[in-house]
């Protein structure tokens, strides 16, 4: 059996995502160790199932062009929940900012928002 254990997103400084991750989107910090005086290991988590992110700090001039563009401008991480409202009106609360309305599809209620980083995510209630 195989599972998907983490991504990385690229980011500009350690204490600001672990700030935005944590603070902003309700992530869970699951680890932060410092590796060498440049580089941490900072993992976070929405929750403790499932997979989490690994806050990966730009080392270069091309990791810095990655920030906030990972997947070429289309949504690339999907966030699901069981309280869609709540969830939308806690992040709209916090200035997550949405870049569209809430809307109804055939698998259930979504809305995408971006991240301190410009990352774009889609905020999921499955239909079923």
């Amino acid at each position: 059996m195989n599972t998907l254990g983490m991504v990385a997103i690229v980011v500009d400084d350690y204490d600001a995502a672990i700030s935005h991750y944590v603070n902003d989107l309700g992530f869970a910090l699951i680890e932060d160790k410092v590796m060498t005086p440049e580089k941490r290991w900072v993992v976070v988590a929405p929750s403790k199932e499932g997979a989490r992110i690994l806050l990966a700090k730009a080392a270069n001039d091309e990791q810095r062009l990655a920030i906030g563009n990972s997947t070429g401008g289309r949504v690339g991480f999907f966030m699901y929940t069981t309280n869609f409202d709540e969830t939308y009106e806690n992040y709209k609360a916090r200035g997550i900012e949405f870049v569209e309305q809430p809307r109804q599809e055939i698998y259930g209620q979504v809305v995408v928002f971006k991240d301190r980083y410009g990352n774009k995510w889609d905020l999921i209630e499955s239909a079923n």
